[in-house]
């Protein structure tokens, strides 16, 4: 549902930059995107301003993609950072995902149509962009439909970045902030490759142009030679798959980046293990499935995680007053809004690891947090400690367990260069949902550029 794996993906490209990002003519001004009154539905008591609307990243093709802001609540913020967050997929929004069932600052209610407080939302460390890319995700768009068509890495990383450096044309009071890109799941590719336009396109210009501070990627797909054998190692260390199964994975299938096909004996065992997996649900192994029978006509109690929380954004993002109050140009969609694109059904291209690009960012002062709550199967921790134990870090502070509310929210080791691994205990593949006190715990420090707390 929220990592897809298209046929045909390829290519070893790694942060390219393809084009020279510009400023474009735009429609749309800070003023108009002010979303006066609120969201419908949203409780009493919100002290912050939220802004939505599009951003043109490309003139002639009119693609167009789709934001939202929250300002930092509870504090003056311009005295806070601004946090960018992406949802992978590829083709997943940041909107449903991100700011409607995990950091953001409200949660629907099981009527579909109102909202509560997020008490641990991010918008507590930071004013929060949330970002709906590639074009033909959520609320993002193309006047050209063979955009689609053309969707890839390293076109997402381009048109973030020009998406960018024209939104803090609309919002200039944040083009000196301190600027954080963050991400999960498939974002970890988006992230460092737009870290990868940010930073270089500083050096070429020879000034700051963005602020780069730090990446923070949780559940990140980052290295297919190790996120493939983590995968099913973790399936048998929590007892999913037999002896037998794990063994024929080991011995028939190869997951280095020159491998073109599997043979027989490796679809055969990845079968098996796909049959034992699929009654539960991968991204949090743990979870109670979701057993929707309509919504209720009064919202129930506030809580933490509901795992029809699905059903009620997919509901509420469908509302025409909301589409309304966010600003959203339905009638260039021609299509309802979803969770995860319809119209996007080819990736151009993937390269098979983003590794080299944590270890630049380490060496030109950039902070990396790679962070994995431990209950999700599908981008599991074990497949990321196997992705940075080939980084052959040497290690600055040993592992250890932090805290929240004095009790163990995970495990983190510290690198030398800048690299902080994390594990957010009894979470899943989106940390902020399942775990959102411990999740704030972490983006805190991260942002305050703090080891995680101990007691």
């Amino acid at each position: 549902m929220k990592v897809k794996l298209f046929g045909g993906i390829s290519g070893e490209k790694v942060g390219s930059l393809e084009e020279v990002a510009r400023l474009l003519p735009q429609q749309g001004s800070k003023e108009q995107d002010e979303i006066v009154g609120g969201l419908p539905g949203q409780p009493e008591g919100v002290n912050f301003k939220q802004y939505a609307g599009y951003v043109t990243v490309d003139d002639q093709a009119r693609r167009a993609l789709f934001y939202y802001l929250t300002e930092a609540d509870g504090a003056d913020p311009s005295t806070k950072p601004l946090l960018l967050w992406l949802n992978g997929g590829p083709g997943c929004s940041s909107l449903g995902y991100g700011a409607m069932e995990e950091l953001g600052p409200f949660r629907v209610y099981s009527d579909g149509k109102t909202l509560y407080k997020n008490r641990y939302a991010w918008n507590r460390a930071a004013n929060v962009l949330f970002l709906e890319s590639p074009a033909g995700v959520g609320f993002s768009y193309s006047n050209t439909t063979s955009d689609y068509e053309l969707s890839g890495d390293s076109r997402t990383a381009s048109d973030a970045y020009t998406f960018l450096i024209n939104w803090f044309e609309r919002f200039p009071e944040y083009k000196n902030r301190d600027f954080y890109i963050s991400g999960e799941s498939y974002a970890g590719h988006y992230v460092p490759q737009l870290a990868y336009q940010v930073l270089s396109h500083n050096q070429k210009a020879g000034k700051t142009i963005i602020n780069l501070k730090g990446i923070a990627i949780g559940n990140a797909v980052i290295n297919d030679e190790t996120d493939g054998p983590g995968m099913y190692d973790y399936f048998w260390n929590h007892a999913f798959i037999s002896d037998e199964t794990i063994g024929a994975i080991h011995k028939y299938c190869d997951f280095s980046p020159n491998a073109t096909s599997q043979n027989q004996q490796c679809h055969d065992a990845a079968r098996e293990a796909d049959k034992n997996v699929n009654p539960i649900d991968i991204y949090n192994i743990y979870a109670p499935l979701c057993n929707f029978s309509g919504f209720t006509h009064k919202p129930h109690k506030r809580v933490e995680f509901d795992p029809c929380t699905d059903y009620y954004v997919d509901n509420y993002l469908n509302l025409p007053e909301v589409q309304k109050a966010f600003h959203a140009n339905v009638t260039r969609l021609n299509y309802p809004w979803s969770a995860c694109s319809d119209i996007i059904t080819h990736w151009n291209d993937s390269p098979s690891t983003i590794l080299p690009l944590l270890k630049d960012f380490m060496a030109n002062g950039i902070r990396v947090l790679v962070y994995s709550g431990d209950t999700d199967g599908r981008v599991p921790v074990t497949g990321t400690r196997y992705s940075l134990n080939m980084l052959n870090l040497s290690v600055k502070t040993p592992w250890y367990p932090w805290y929240t509310r004095k009790e163990v929210g995970g495990y983190s080791v510290i690198y030398n260069g800048g690299l902080t691994f994390a594990t957010v205990r009894g979470a899943g593949h989106e940390v902020p949902s399942y775990q959102p006190a411990r999740s704030l715990t972490l983006v805190n420090a991260f942002l305050k550029g703090k080891p995680l707390p101990r007691p």
